[in-house]
């Protein structure tokens, strides 16, 4: 059993990276379900969809901050704990480290209640290993405008932000690493996503999760 999380800007790779590993656990026939914030439930979609939304109607960052733990909190109970109770692995699109980064470090709330609000809502949960996809605001604002001309989706409100948000929130990121280097891992996502997923899968022998 493991929960595993990755964190990053938009446009690190997070999906494309779970997804490989997602199937090197199913080449190992471990059983595992993957998972994404916001979401993952019925509330959490809701949820999502009105956290992301551009408009005049869209959320104050205290009220961005709570409606993510609810989706949260909703997740854990309902979908993340059970999972892990049946021995189960859990592999996250984000997890309560994105709030530290994003509500903390880009909107500037007080840190101290998003870490109360965030223990709040997982009751406590710990992933055993965050993934750190770090990239350059930069970079990652390229493959987000690459992205769009692919698919013509247009940005969500929080990919939006300016530059300055984005910086802080990579800073953020960077700031938990450091101080939880036993927990966090990070990997430069300028790397190939193949190049990526052999030192996660190596980092994961060193645990003794995978052959």
């Amino acid at each position: 059993m493991a929960f595993i999380v990755f964190e990053g800007l938009d446009g690190s790779g997070k999906s494309t990276l779970m997804n490989r590993l997602s199937q090197i656990l199913k080449d190992q026939k471990i059983d595992h379900e993957m998972t994404r914030e916001p979401g993952g439930t019925e509330l959490g979609d809701k949820l999502r969809d009105l956290i992301l939304a551009k408009g005049p109607h869209a959320p104050t960052p205290r009220a961005e901050l709570l409606m993510y733990e609810a989706s949260r909190a909703q997740l854990v109970e309902t979908w993340i704990k059970p999972r892990l109770q049946n021995g189960g692995w859990v592999l996250s699109d984000r997890f309560a480290a994105s709030s530290l980064a994003f509500q903390a470090g880009g909107r500037n709330i007080n840190e101290a209640d998003v870490v109360w609000l965030n223990h709040f809502a997982t009751t406590g949960l710990e992933p055993d290993l965050y993934i750190l996809l770090d990239v350059t605001v930069e970079e990652s604002k390229r493959r987000r405008k690459n992205r769009q001309d692919s698919t013509s989706v247009a940005e969500d409100r929080i990919e939006a932000e300016k530059d300055d948000f984005h910086n802080r929130v990579r800073d953020g990121f960077l700031k938990l690493a450091k101080n939880n280097p036993k927990q966090w891992f990070v990997v430069s996502a300028e790397l190939s996503t193949e190049k990526m997923l052999e030192l996660v899968l190596a980092r994961m022998r060193e645990h003794k999760w995978l052959k």
